[in-house]
């Protein structure tokens, strides 16, 4: 979700899809991260509850959160290098 609010708003450049990042962006970094051992948590409850503790398995492996942290950095210079100057956007 943090990777297509980003494509999204490259895409159309409709301001919705930058508040809709940085909603899931900001309930992301605040709930999965193990602040006490590393890694993030593979699944939650909506509550941001912690839903079962293992933190890899055959479908998170160690490679998806420094991909999406990467990936994200990337489209958000590619979207700050397209604009005039004159936005005043908040990615």
């Amino acid at each position: 979700a943090i990777i297509a609010t980003l494509y999204a708003y490259e895409a159309t450049g409709d301001e919705k899809y930058l508040k809709m990042h940085n909603q899931v962006s900001d309930w992301t970094y605040a709930h999965f991260p193990d602040l006490e051992y590393g890694e993030w948590y593979g699944y939650l409850h909506r509550d941001g509850s912690v839903a079962q503790p293992a933190k890899g398995n055959i479908f998170k492996g160690p490679f998806h959160i420094p991909r999406m942290m990467i990936k994200g950095h990337v489209l958000c210079n590619e979207i700050l290098s397209g604009l005039s100057g004159t936005e005043n956007i908040k990615l």
